[in-house]
Formats: structure tokens, C-alpha cells, sequence
């Protein structure tokens, strides 16, 4: 996630073409899923991959821009970046585990709670009123889950990759807080290198003591390298751009509408149909993070 307060004014991107960028910011997002169904690794190897192939492509995405990645650092900054970052690494395995567990559309839609998290957490946390739309994101989303989950069995397959999903989007909800409430107005390209470096370094350990029991072939190799640089760098410096042609509350709608296209390119690639019960589900719960992107960025424009 990008932690960036990014101007609008003087804009150079035209509307047509930061709708663009926008939506295949989107894609790269969702394909986040297929890619990692696809790479025959564990959820370290993964994670690790796509962090490391990622610090590479923000590090050259910063040098184009011309903002060194150690400007205006300081202790708290980096104690601040590194705590997302734990949150970061939390985040990646537990949404890879789950698509190993239950396939792209019950971990990209378990991943698609977090608004509904973030409201929780607030309240919890920091005593943060609910309010009506708060309420309705969360009776959508917890209808949306009900409709999801193939069973309430434990040890269906199903019900624990539904499980590991809420966990990503878990754990997703508290790197959102902290990104807004610690590193608002820092750079973001800055901020993703650093988070993706922290994560990197963290599951190095077991991410290699994997590879050195089991190889990864040249095709998963591709796949990690497309993750990296592709499905992170590249989407989130896409994301950024839109913005100089976008308002942010239009931006933000059209990032919501990641699982569509991850569970759109499952059934495409994977034959992966989704029922009509978790079609049901699936409305209500991307009806819930439409809602919530266009209710949280109106309240900051």
C-alpha cells in the first residue's frame, strides 16, 4: 500500500489516459493472485521474491525521479517504515498461504475485508466513532463472507483459505493505519522501497533455507520477477501517476475493483467458476470497498 499525500495541481496526465493507467494499475494488482498460483514455492519463497524483484524496480523508479531513497530520513522514519513493513510481510504470506490453501478468488475476496478491519480497529483502538456507513461496510462484508465461505467445516479446504485471507486482510488493515496515522506525507515510492526492503530481509532466513531444499524452476523464477516488479513496482508507481489526472476518490474506486479482475483472470486462465452463491458474495463484499474508498477519500479531498 502507498502512504503518499500526492498533488494534483498542475496536472500534465489527461483524464482519459490516468483512467487508463488507473485501471491497469488495477490488473497488476489483481494478478498479484494468479501469479502467485502459479509459482510452485511456499508462501516465504514468494513473499521474498516479489519484496526483493520489488526493491529493485522502486529503487530505479526512484533513481528516475530523482529522489535518492535515503532523502530526509531520519531514526523515527525508519522505525515507523519498519514496523509497516513487519505488517507488510504479515500481510504477503498470509494472503499467499491462502491462495495455495484456496485458491485466487476466496484469498483475494478473504483479502477484501480490510476496510471492514480498518473500521474495527479504529473503533478498538483508537475510539473512533462507527458511524451509519461504517455499519452498512460492515453488515456488507460480513454478509459477503457468509455467502463466500463454502462451509463452515474447519477442515474444509475452503473455510481455511477463507481464514488465512481475513488474516491478510488482517493484517492489511493495521499497515493501512499505520501508514496513515505514522508516514503520512512521506514519499511513497520512498516508503514501498524501504517496506519491501524490511520484508525482504525478514524472510531472507526461511525464504532460503526452502530454495536451498527445494529449487525453483525458470518459469517460477519469471513469475517472481513479473511479481516484483510488475505487480508492485510498476502498480504502485501506476497508482501514483494516476493521480495527477484523477481525484484520489476516483482513483481509490477503481483500485477496489482489484478482486474483479483477480477472480475474473482465474476463470479465464484456471477455469476457477465461481458459483453463484460466491458471486453474491463477492458483490456484496467489493460493494463494501467501493464504498468505503468513495466514503474515506471524499473525507480527505
Amino acid at each position: 500500500m502507498l502512504a503518499s499525500n500526492v498533488s494534483t495541481q498542475g496536472a500534465t496526465l489527461g483524464h482519459r489516459n490516468a483512467l487508463i493507467i488507473a485501471h491497469l494499475a488495477a490488473v497488476l494488482f489483481g494478478l498479484t493472485g494468479i501469479l502467485g498460483h502459479l509459482i510452485d514455492a511456499s508462501a516465504s519463497v514468494i513473499t521474498f521474491g516479489r519484496a526483493a524483484f520489488a526493491v529493485l524496480a522502486l529503487g530505479a523508479v526512484a533513481q528516475f525521479q530523482r529522489r535518492g531513497v535515503f532523502h530526509q530520513l531520519n531514526w523515527r522514519k525508519l522505525a515507523m517504515i519498519a514496523l509497516s513493513g513487519v505488517m507488510l510481510m504479515a500481510h504477503w504470506v498470509t494472503f499467499f498461504i491462502a491462495i495455495k490453501v484456496g485458491g485466487v478468488a476466496v484469498a483475494t475476496l478473504g483479502f477484501a475485508s480490510f476496510p471492514a478491519f480498518i473500521a474495527l480497529l479504529d473503533l478498538a483502538v483508537f475510539r473512533e466513532r462507527i458511524g451509519a456507513s461504517e455499519g452498512l461496510l460492515l453488515l456488507l462484508v460480513s454478509a459477503g463472507l457468509v455467502l463466500v465461505v463454502p462451509s463452515f467445516d474447519l477442515f474444509d479446504q475452503g473455510t481455511i483459505g477463507l481464514l488465512w485471507g481475513l488474516a491478510s486482510g488482517l493484517s492489511f488493515a493495521l499497515l493501512a493505519i499505520t501508514n496513515r496515522r505514522g508516514l503520512q506525507g512521506m514519499n511513497a515510492v520512498q516508503v514501498a522501497f524501504w517496506q519491501n526492503m524490511t520484508v525482504a530481509l525478514l524472510v531472507a532466513p526461511f525464504a532460503l533455507d526452502n530454495m536451498m531444499v527445494r529449487g525453483l524452476s525458470h518459469s517460477d523464477w519469471l513469475y517472481l520477477a513479473m511479481l516484483g516488479v510488475f505487480c508492485t513496482g510498476l502498480s504502485q508507481y501506476l497508482f501514483v501517476k494516476s493521480l495527477e489526472g484523477l481525484e484520489a476518490r476516483s482513483a481509490g474506486m477503481i483500485i477496489a475493483l482489484e478482486p474483479v479482475y483477480a477472480i475474473a483472470c482465474a476463470w479465464w486462465l484456471f477455469g476457477d467458476q465461481p458459483s453463484l452463491r460466491m458471486v453474491a458474495g463477492a458483490s456484496l463484499i467489493i460493494l463494501a470497498t467501493v464504498l468505503s474508498a468513495w466514503g474515506k477519500l471524499a473525507r480527505t479531498e
